[in-house]
């Protein structure tokens, strides 16, 4: 969860988190939550809405189908007509958009802050009065499988990372791509969607966060105007508490599509924030791959020339445990072998020796001022708020950097240990298959 992975350490001591700034918490009649982050150093304001409902919360069969009802939020309602809700945002100067993840969907809004009332009143309305009309429901499933088409099927390395989380969860919905299985948006109807949005749009499933330049007491007598009488509908949905079982042993794949180069990729299980490994996880990460001193740049790709480049991944911000990903890509005239080899030796060479002093402190530098720098504008700050929100409670944000001020070499060498093993890996490697 390396917010900015070169991000230059700026006087991050001086600028205010979003959980020190002034947070005003409301909870609605009807369950809906409210944070109001009062800030006027710009006339502006963000209005964000986060459900909690991702690809985790599908089924077989209907992957994808959160990311296609975010896409028909924008298709109309009783009141507004297709693509009307945008349109009337940019003629007010703002801008808006959306995306879906594995455990939640936002939508967002940055306007004049004189005007974030009219984000209120149209977020209220497509909470309960979204239409999904039948001709649009099948002009967007084409849209998306185009989407599908373009940043996986045609892309060979996102296509890879796609058949490794596949390949790395057998029980838990994380194993399913938040943009679907091509079969499945296909086979998505308007009932389907109707169900989902029944289900998971409501006023005790979602959290307002309005960032900016407003007067708490107004904002919440707004919200409350417009909210207040949308009745409860999640008593309907299921929670899911799949559980992954423990990894007994190497898994591997490969994917053989037309590519110029090999690419390799390594996922292994870990825990999610707030576990007290992820810290050290999260340093790890960084010590590997945190800019061009980083050790996986300098040993593989700089001195040895096996890799163009080569990078470590861990997001910590999960509603259940998730993986950590290294991955490189292989030089001209060097084949995958090779590469792998060398991915295995610097994680050995972790797990023998703990890294200095200096390069545990190096990588804390960078992850505090990645993190406090990443949040320097109304929108940022709610959305920090928020991903932290969305684990259970925004204050977790302070415990965040406590745990990596406090991670040590032995930390870090520990976690290796203990989560870089090979039973514990999944191994992708992408083939090229020439023309």
């Amino acid at each position: 969860m390396r917010f900015f992975k070169n991000v230059l350490i700026i006087a991050f001591l001086f600028i205010p988190l979003a959980s020190d700034a002034s947070v005003k918490e409301y909870t609605l009649n009807n369950g809906l939550k409210a944070l109001i982050i009062e800030d006027h150093k710009a006339p502006l304001a963000t209005f964000q809405i986060w459900y909690k409902v991702g690809s985790r919360d599908e089924s077989a069969g209907k992957t994808g189908i959160s990311h296609l009802l975010e896409h028909m939020m924008f298709k109309g309602t009783r009141k507004y007509s297709s693509k009307e809700f945008s349109g009337i945002i940019k003629r007010n100067g703002g801008s808006d958009n959306a995306f879906t993840t594995k455990d939640y969907t936002m939508y967002f809004q940055t306007l004049s802050s004189d005007r974030i009332g009219i984000s209120i009143e149209l977020e209220a309305d497509r909470m309960t009065n979204l239409l999904l009309d039948p001709k649009e429901v099948a002009s967007e499933k084409n849209v998306v499988m185009e989407e599908r088409r373009m940043r996986y099927d045609d892309d060979p390395q996102n296509l890879l990372y796609e058949e490794v989380i596949a390949s790395a969860f057998k029980a838990h919905p994380y194993q399913w791509p938040v943009i679907g299985w091509m079969s499945d948006i296909e086979s998505i109807e308007r009932e389907d969607l109707l169900k989902h949005y029944k289900t998971y749009y409501s006023p005790d499933n979602a959290l307002i966060i309005i960032s900016g330049d407003v007067n708490p007491d107004e904002i919440i007598a707004d919200i409350r105007k417009h909210f207040e009488g949308i009745p409860n509908i999640k008593k309907n949905a299921a929670d899911r508490k799949t559980s992954e079982p423990e990894q007994k042993g190497e898994r591997r794949i490969y994917l053989k599509k037309e590519a110029e180069l090999p690419y390799i990729l390594f996922a292994y299980h870990t825990p999610s924030f707030p576990h007290h490994d992820s810290f050290a996880l999260e340093v790890l990460s960084a010590i590997l791959s945190g800019g061009k001193s980083s050790i996986l740049y300098r040993n593989i790709v700089r001195e040895k020339q096996i890799a163009l480049n080569a990078f470590a991944d861990y997001n910590a911000l999960t509603g259940d445990p998730f993986l950590f990903v290294l991955g490189a890509t292989a030089a001209p005239q060097k084949e995958s072998g090779d590469l792998e080899k060398a991915l295995y030796e610097e994680i050995e060479k972790i797990k023998e020796a703990a890294p200095s002093e200096k390069e545990v402190q190096k990588a804390k530098n960078q992850i505090e001022a990645s993190f406090v720098f990443a949040q320097d504008s109304g929108y940022s700050r709610a959305l920090y708020t928020g991903m932290f929100a969305m684990l259970g409670d925004r204050r977790l944000m302070d415990r965040y950097l406590e745990g990596i001020k406090k991670v040590s070499p032995e930390d870090v060498q520990a976690a290796a240990k203990k989560y870089l093993s090979s039973d514990n890996k999944t191994v992708g490697i992408l083939v090229p298959v020439k023309k």
